[in-house]
Order: C-alpha cells, then structure tokens, then sequence
C-alpha cells in the first residue's frame, strides 16, 4: 500500500499479480501517471485477493490473467469468484499474451475490459474513463478522479498515447525551418496539425497558407501555387500572388499533394531548391521563405512507384515524417471527441444536449469509423440537427449514423417456413436475448460471450423494435 494516509479522494485500486517484476513495472506505469492520487494494494495470488476484498472496499481491480491459479476450477470460474466479491468495482483483466480467447473467457465472467501487458499509465488512464462512461455514474466518478485531465493541444481532442505521441513530435520538430510531410487516413486532422505546427513555429506571426492539390483543376493549379501575371491567360486581369508568395515568411500547407501534375511537380521542386519562384506567364525569379508542410491520405512509395509522384520530389518533401494514426487505434479518445464535438454543436444549433447515455458509449467506441475523426464530428452535428435535445441515446445514434445502417430485411421462401423451423431472425433474436438475460442484461459481457460486437445487439434490438412497431 501506499506510504502516507489517504485522503478522503483517494481511489483505491487492487492488483492482482504474482510476478514481481510485472508488478513493479504496473506499479511504476500507476504511480507514474497519478502520483498521490491513488491507494494501491499488490496480491500475488486469487486467494490473498479475496481476503483483501473481505476487508476493504476497492474501486478498480487490475487483474493478471495467470495469477488466478487454485481460485477456481478454471481461469473463467476464478474471474467469476473475483468478480462476486469484488462488490461492483471495475476489472480489468490483465495478459502479457494479448489472447483474444483470454479477453473474453475474462469479460464472459465478470470482467469489464481486457488489456495486454506491460500497460502504461496514459493507456489505463484513457480505458478508466470509457469505462467510466459506460458503467453508471459512480464509476463514472471513480474514472473522472483517475484520469488526468489535459487541455486541449492546439486545437485536438485526445489524451491517448497515440496522440500524445503526435504532440511530443510537433513540439519537436516545430521549431526547424525544414519540409514535414504527413500521412494519414482522411479525416484524421492532417490540416490540424499542419496548422499547430505553424502556430508553435518562430513563424507563427506570419501566414498559414493552406491550399488543396486535390481540390483545384489542373489548369488553374499552376497559378494558385505561383501565382500569375496580367494577361498570361484568360481571365488574368491583374497581376496576382500564388500560395507561395502569400506564404512568404510563413508556412504553406500542400493537402494532397500527390495529386499535383507531374510538370507541377518539377516546378515545386525547383522552388525548394532554389527558394525562388516564377508567376505564370513571368520571366523573372522572385525569392521567397516559405516553410514547406505536405499531406497525403495514401502511401507516397506507392504513388512513387506508379509514376505519379516524382521520387526526388518525395525525398525533398520527406525530412520531417508524421504519420496520424486512424481513430480506431486509439478507441480512447472516441468519447472525448463525441462530447467536445456535442457541446460545440448544441451551442451553435441553440440546443440543450447534456451528454451521451453509456450505451452509446458502446456503440461508439465499437465502430470502425473509416472516416475518421471526421466522420464522428459528421454523425454528432447529425444527431444534433435531427433531435431536440437531453441524453443522446442508442436510438438517436443508430438513426443518425447513415453510414453504417444493416438491413434487417428478411427474405422469406415461397410457401413459407417449414412449422417446426423459426425463421433465422427469431433464432438470432431468442440467441441474443438468452446471452443478455445471461447477463444481466450488460451488453458488452453478452457481446463478449457471443464473440460478436456490442454495435452489432445495438442494431439488431433496434431492427426488432422498428419490426415490431411497423
């Protein structure tokens, strides 16, 4: 335990695990990321586990998979022992494995979530505070006293290790005058961090230019980039400065960059090797200082390799790398980002929206979103615009996420089914329902001993229920 006597906001937290070189590890992550704010107890057994609940009221269980031995006939029964006498505290299971059968022999029997080891304290921070959203408010409370609060960097949302570990690189490489080149699926803020890169560089008193090669017709790209001189093509009335020039002192920002014509791309490469430029239609070289940040949503060596990138232009551009990773890889900023994207749109709409239900917590944090962070800011204005106000509930969700919609049509044969046979609907639904009334009626533990996803019950009830009110 803990040196020190703990004050009344103190959260207690058990761990379970009987290798004291992993123990120490989690506990330096822990005490790590809390510092005092925190009553930690270590057990190296399931039996010295259970003696510890008998006497003490604990708030969160982190659980070593393998530490479980003798508890019970089997590592799923010991979960269930633990889970018993545990009196509603959080758990999460624990394996230096990563099984997946391990995650849901543990979730079946009582835990909440699952994590591989060594964890680090930024990573059970972030899953603390799903988990807080999901299972009522007095985990909620319990969540909110572990996890550390951030503010926002630079206009992101995320406190996951993933992001910070965007934010430690944009601190780093901010300061340099040299090319940046960022990937990433679309949607997950490659302008955002063009943008916070200018804003924590010397240049940041200057211009951000921000300019989209995918965006402007080929024709028109040339003097959107560099500008052009009276009558050097129709509609030409005035001389007029490019993207560069406007940069000039500041950060230009090329989106997609792979998309530029390959004679575009010989004449930027001109440009940062000469740091001068030439209007449209112009024979003279004007010399400008621009810090040069580029994007792509696909693989550059791949464009590379089919010819429509030039390989000294990549390797130019290419100094400085950032790479984004996609929303689904970092599950415990999903939350976050809902409710900031919640509260800025139920201002801007005039309405009153107080928060997210934590089933809908589920449901979000089970998605894929192949678009990205801006596909969830998409679905949230959606809720928002479509539904007058309070908890944004499953129902609300599931209406509004045009994206992802199953059919719940059911083909029936000519003749119909045969009288001992129930259609495949019913089947599923009576199989569904049994798993939930199995449980108690949690939905990610019966999601779990069913092996499919919490997202999958939400849809299939809400098909059941639009089934039964047509």
């Amino acid at each position: 335990m803990r040196d020190g006597t703990p004050s009344d906001a103190d959260v207690n937290l058990l761990l379970i695990e009987c290798s004291p070189e992993r123990a120490r590890a989690t506990m330096s992550a822990i005490f790590g990321q809390w510092g005092n704010g925190i009553t930690l107890v270590h057990c190296t057994s399931g039996q010295q586990a259970l003696r510890n609940l008998k006497e003490k009221r604990f708030d969160v269980l982190l659980v070593e998979t393998g530490s479980l031995e003798g508890l019970a006939r089997d590592q799923e029964a010991a979960f269930g022992t633990l889970a018993g006498a545990s009196a509603g505290a959080l758990i999460i299971a624990l394996s230096d494995g990563g099984s997946v059968s391990l995650a849901v022999a543990a979730m079946r029997a009582g835990a909440h979530d699952y994590l591989s080891m060594p964890i680090s304290g930024p990573v059970l921070a972030s899953r603390l505070g799903e988990l807080g959203q999901r299972h009522g408010k007095a985990r909620a409370m319990v969540c909110d006293a572990l996890v550390e609060k951030h503010p926002d960097f630079e206009g992101f949302v995320g406190t996951t290790p993933q992001m910070q570990a965007i934010y430690d690189q944009i601190l780093r490489i901010a300061p340099s005058a040299a090319p940046v080149f960022i990937t990433g699926e679309s949607g997950t803020g490659k302008e955002v961090t063009a943008e916070a890169l200018h804003k924590r560089s010397p240049r940041a008193k200057k211009r951000f230019i921000a300019i989209n090669a995918g965006a402007i017709p080929r024709e028109l790209m040339e003097s959107e980039v560099f500008g052009a001189v009276k009558g050097s093509y129709t509609g030409a009335h005035e001389d007029r400065k490019g993207a560069i020039e406007m940069a000039d002192g500041g950060t230009l920002f090329l989106d997609e960059v792979g998309e530029m014509d390959l004679a575009l791309q010989s004449k930027l490469l001109r440009f940062l090797q000469t740091g001068t430029i030439t209007r449209v239609g112009e024979s003279i070289s004007r010399p400008v200082d621009v810090r040069v940040i580029c994007a792509t949503n696909r693989n550059p060596m791949q464009l590379v390799s089919e010819k429509k990138f030039r390989e000294d232009l990549f390797y130019r551009l290419h100094v400085l790398p950032i790479h984004l990773p996609p929303l689904r890889q970092r599950p415990g900023d999903i939350m976050p980002l809902a409710q900031s994207f919640l509260a800025s749109f139920a201002k801007e709409e005039g309405k009153g929206f107080i928060g997210f239900a934590p089933d809908v917590a589920d449901l979000f944090v089970a998605r894929e979103w192949p678009g990205n962070v801006r596909q969830l800011q998409n679905l949230v204005r959606r809720i928002v615009v479509m539904f007058d106000g309070g908890m944004v509930t499953s129902q609300m969700a599931l209406a509004a996420d045009i994206e992802s919609r199953d059919s719940y049509e059911v083909t029936v044969l000519p003749g119909g089914p045969l009288p001992d046979i129930l259609p495949m609907w019913q089947q599923e639904q009576k199989i569904i329902e049994d798993a939930l009334g199995a449980y108690g009626g949690n939905i990610a533990r019966a999601a779990a001993a069913l092996e499919i996803s919490p997202s999958t019950i939400y849809r299939k009830r809400l098909g059941w229920e639009r089934a039964g009110a047509a």
